[in-house]
């Protein structure tokens, strides 16, 4: 095990905060766990069966953004019992228009698959959809978590949005 080669370095002293930011978010999954979370499923299975995660990779990153201040355990009911679960920290949910930014340029700049639709992202405070990540493109207001919803036909579903630090 002393032969195992590291994937990437360790960028968290550099100068650049593109290296420092990639140090924390480059791992595909990291992006991909802060939107589930950021919808509000935070809970271990869920993140799980929604992701197509193994269990030991999803409990090491979780535990990784934990460590990077980008979730908070936060405990919630199951019937009786009381479980942990994850939510956004005020850092993740400062990613919400990094991730914006990714769907709006992959609806623009990747080969929509057979059977896909387009994904809107809707500001509910004005009730259009916008196609700028940080401010409704309609209205100009600021875009947060708790107003937002992405409409994804292909799931037929209206995923709203969550603030920092809601598990439902």
């Amino acid at each position: 095990e002393g032969n195992l080669m590291a994937l990437r370095s360790d960028w968290s002293d550099e100068f650049c905060p593109i290296r420092r930011s990639l140090d924390v978010l480059g791992d595909p999954w990291v992006l991909l766990i802060v939107r589930d979370v950021l919808h509000g499923r935070g809970r271990f299975d869920t993140l799980r069966d929604n992701l197509g995660i193994s269990d030991a990779v999803l409990s090491r990153r979780l535990r990784a953004m934990v460590d990077a201040g980008l979730l908070m355990r936060v405990d919630y009911l199951d019937g009786a019992r009381t479980r942990q679960g994850y939510a956004a920290t005020a850092a993740a949910a400062e990613l919400l228009p990094v991730l914006q930014q990714l769907a709006i340029w992959g609806e623009r700049h990747t080969a929509m698959p057979t059977g896909g639709a387009h994904m809107a992202l809707v500001h509910e405070a004005c009730g259009n959809e916008t196609t700028q990540a940080e401010v409704g493109s309609a209205c100009g207001d600021a875009l947060a978590a708790e107003k937002m919803t992405w409409v994804k036909p292909w799931k037929h579903t209206r995923d709203k949005l969550q603030p920092a630090g809601t598990l439902v």
